[in-house]
């Protein structure tokens, strides 16, 4: 019989594929009467203090993106770390699940699940193999202009660790609404309406290769050691304008040269940019978050930095961006200045307020064909010293990866897993890569290979400086125009360390189209 966290896990990457509640167009007599149908989607901070063992708090944020399936459930994915106490560094990835139920415009009852995996400092003892389950019930006060205030009873279980603790929580939440297609959109159906405005949103994606150059003095999170003078990080970007000028952003990095190994961070912050020339702009931003690990001092896990950068446009979507600022952990020891390079993609989006709109509205984008994949993946040992603990024990490991498909063979695509099994708490990786997709003599199945390199550390896995790099290659079956279900087998070693393991993934795939100009 299956164990609850197992059905758990299965549970959400089954829920998870379900997506958004995305939506096709209602097809009428004539085109210009079709419609799209908008989705409302709901970013969401909690803050809550975990009990572990010893009495000892922790303060735990999450923040997570719900899309609304229907008029009772949500699912989308979400992050949660620590901010206070002594646990910086200690960040969990994964999927949620919630059902609600309205009792007035302004009031609503909800209650759901979060399966995710990681952990941090206090390794397998805390967190175990990684399994973090998450339930709560709750209400929320809502407001469409300023978001909704939130609170409730929630109770988070590392089923194969030491925390078992329920709690009050507090949250917010900001609604909005986005544009997506079920299955792949045919971009022919926009042709032929002439020009029609349409509300737009500007936002940038950017890839962030990070240096941070650490003052003498500094210790490491045991007080005694001094902190490595150098963390090199590889990670992503997103901003989007509120206006012409005010950005927000979200950022994840994780640590891939230096001797931090482990070490990850996700910030949420804002700025203002400010025109030079017609293609250059200068940006000033500020952000806070969670962060830790590889030993580095970051205390309770808060983290703040400001930053000034200079961009440059490289053509209608590309443009380039070297940044240079200060972050400091208020609870701990850390601080570094920090030099990034950024290589980015400067794009709009629909910006839609109604439930629905005429599809001539979107004349001037174009459907960008998307798959998101809910991953189980594990590691079998390929060399002896592959692990500092638990040698003999595979790692399993619970995640997403999406992919953005350039034409019908060859494709990008990003991925972030964490552990959950294996006495591997809190290794966490995030690759990116390109793969080609092969469809077997016209049939449902296919063939597909990747090629990924990244960052990944923590669990005691002997990445060594935290750069690894993934080929795998698998077959697969197409259900339907949406649905698809997939086993590879890879490789997967660390540039500089003894890490090497043989890599089983098993995903469940879901295709849909976003709208970009």
């Amino acid at each position: 019989m299956l164990k609850p966290n197992i059905l758990a896990v299965l549970l959400i990457m089954f829920i998870s594929t379900l997506g958004s509640p995305v939506h096709m167009l209602e097809a009428a007599e004539q085109p210009s009467d079709q419609s799209i149908s908008t989705t409302n989607t709901h970013l969401r901070f909690t803050y809550e203090d975990v009990q572990l063992p010893a009495n000892e708090k922790m303060g735990f944020l999450g923040s997570t993106m719900l899309f609304d399936v229907n008029d009772w459930l949500s699912t989308g994915i979400g992050a949660y770390g620590a901010v206070a106490g002594k646990r910086g560094g200690f960040i969990t990835l994964g999927g949620a699940a919630e059902v609600r139920q309205e009792l007035a415009p302004w009031l609503e009852l909800n209650s759901g699940l979060f399966v995710g995996a990681g952990g941090g400092r206090g390794g397998f003892q805390l967190s175990g193999g990684g399994l973090m389950l998450r339930y709560h019930l709750g209400a929320k006060l809502k407001s469409e202009r300023w978001g909704s205030l939130g609170a409730g009873v929630s109770h988070v279980d590392f089923p194969d660790g030491t925390i078992h603790s329920s709690q009050p929580y507090l949250s917010y939440e900001y609604p909005f609404k986005t544009v997506i297609s079920s299955g792949w959109f045919d971009s022919d159906r926009l042709d032929g309406y002439g020009g029609v405005y349409s509300p737009e949103a500007e936002h940038e994606f950017a890839v962030v290769s990070r240096t941070y150059r650490i003052p003498s003095g500094v210790k490491q999170d045991n007080g005694i050691n001094a902190q490595h003078p150098i963390i090199h990080l590889l990670g992503v970007e997103w901003s989007r304008y509120l206006d012409k000028n005010l950005f927000v952003r979200i950022e994840s990095e994780g640590a891939m040269g230096g001797e931090s190994t482990g070490y990850m961070q996700i910030l949420f912050g804002g700025g203002y940019r400010f025109s030079l020339l017609d293609s250059s702009w200068l940006k000033l931003t500020s952000s806070a978050g969670v962060a830790g690990g590889g030993a580095v001092a970051t205390g309770g896990g808060f983290l703040i930095d400001a930053t000034a950068a200079l961009q440059q446009q490289l053509g209608d979507h590309l443009f380039a961006e070297v940044a240079v600022g200060y972050v400091v952990a208020p609870g701990g020891d850390f601080k570094a200045v920090s030099y990034a390079g950024k290589l980015g993609y400067h794009f709009y989006s629909p910006d839609f307020t109604d439930e629905s709109s005429p599809v001539s509205s979107l004349e001037g984008f174009e459907p960008l064909n998307l798959r998101i994949r809910t991953a189980h993946q594990s590691y079998y040992r390929a060399s002896p010293q592959w692990r500092s603990h638990h040698a003999n024990l595979n790692v399993d490991l619970l995640g997403f990866q999406v992919d953005y498909f350039m034409n019908e063979t060859l494709f990008l695509t990003g991925q972030g897993l964490a552990a959950y099994k294996g006495k591997a708490g809190a290794y966490m990786t995030g690759l990116l890569g390109a793969g080609v997709h092969l469809p077997i003599f016209g049939s449902p199945v296919y063939a597909e290979a990747e090629l990924l390199g990244g960052a990944a550390g923590g669990g005691g896995l002997a990445v060594g400086g935290g750069l690894v790099w993934q080929a795998s290659a698998g077959l697969g079956y197409q259900f339907s125009d949406l649905y698809s279900a997939q086993l590879s087998y890879g490789h997967m070693s660390a540039a500089k360390g003894s890490f090497r393991a043989k890599t089983l993934t098993f995903a469940v795939g879901y295709k849909f189209s976003l709208f970009l100009k």
